[in-house]
């Protein structure tokens, strides 16, 4: 029951703020609303408010912003298609945005509940170059070889990357004073680079940790964007590929870690349907962007129905591509 409620609350999480990205900058770009759902498929419940019909719907696995003059051409200064391409290039990348801020809160409060390394060390290692040298549990390392260290990752850069023998110009503060010791690193045969022998402290420093929250952010979405290349030039297999029945196993397997696995997970889900939604496949967001620019590079040549038959065509590619992960997905859960 736990892991059916989390699933539902990530959909619900991923879907809703996609679509009111779509609705928010449609509506400020002049565009009626005919239909605002949460699911798919048949009608749970619907309330009309305006010219917009808010809708529940059975099957909680996406969503959608029905747009009027969306789908085709409509004479009305309040369809999508009497806009500008601009207009519809900003309403398209609105949902993706949203994905790309649910994935930056995500992350922020994760690291938030987790705390982060800091550039100040919680201890030193009993008989190591860096206790030898004088350095001490709450020092701060402000700057290595005059490189400025202001976090753990570039403290730890420098010093794997020093030579063999070199000794490392290690700043320090401490209290309320700073010093400079000589320390040389002793290669590690376990970790496969040169240290010093210190342990990061860690801060739970909402300020910090805000901070730290976009550029983890882009971190994971570089590492998303390379399992992307992989994924489409081959070195991804089929049991790394999991879609929303392999996700339920996944929520369950981060749940049991506490929230703020599942946050990541979240986060990277987040990202995922960001990164997917801009790929140039008709019936996607990135399809629309891609189709738009052909229309304005071609001056014309490209027509709506053109456009029409190449989404009808993305869609039956896509619910396939659906239908055989889903299939992946149940083979593997049972072995």
């Amino acid at each position: 029951m736990k892991t059916a409620i989390l699933f539902l609350v990530m959909l619900l999480v991923l879907v809703i703020p996609h679509e009111w990205g779509h609705m928010t900058v449609a509506r400020w770009c002049g565009v009626k609303i005919n239909e605002f759902s949460v699911g798919m498929g048949p009608l749970i419940f619907k309330k009309q408010k305006g010219d917009t019909q808010y809708s529940l719907r059975l099957l909680p696995l996406g969503g959608y912003c029905a747009m009027e003059g969306e789908e085709e051409s409509v004479d009305s200064p309040t369809s999508y298609s009497s806009k500008s391409n601009l207009q519809k290039i900003a309403i398209l990348l609105a949902g993706v945005t949203m994905n790309v801020i649910i994935a930056v809160l995500a992350v922020t409060i994760s690291l938030c509940l987790t705390g982060v390394v800091t550039n100040s060390l919680d201890s030193v290692v009993a008989g190591s170059p860096a206790e030898a040298a004088g350095l001490q549990a709450g020092d701060t390392i402000i700057a290595i070889n005059g490189e400025n260290t202001g976090t753990w990752d570039k403290v730890v850069d420098e010093i794997s990357s020093a030579e063999e023998g070199e000794a490392l110009e290690i700043t320090y503060k401490r209290g309320n004073e700073t010093g400079t010791v000589s320390v040389t690193p002793e290669y590690s045969e376990e970790t496969g680079s040169y240290m010093i022998g210190i342990v990061a402290g860690t801060t739970k420093n909402f300020w910090k940790c805000a901070g730290l929250g976009p550029a983890t952010t882009w971190e994971l979405n570089k590492s998303l964007i390379e399992s992307f290349k992989m994924l489409f030039t081959g070195h991804v297999s089929r049991n790394d590929i999991a879609g929303p029945v392999g996700l339920v196993k996944i929520v369950d397997t981060a749940a049991d870690y506490g929230i703020a696995p599942y946050l990541m997970l979240l986060a990277i889900v987040s990202l995922n349907l960001a990164i997917f939604n801009l790929i140039p496949i008709p019936g996607l967001d990135g399809g629309k962007i891609f189709f738009i620019l052909l229309k304005i590079i071609s001056g014309g040549r490209i027509n709506d129905d053109m456009e029409y038959k190449a989404t009808v065509i993305g869609m039956i590619a896509l619910l396939t591509l659906f239908a055989l992960i889903t299939l992946n997905d149940v083979m593997n859960l049972f072995g």
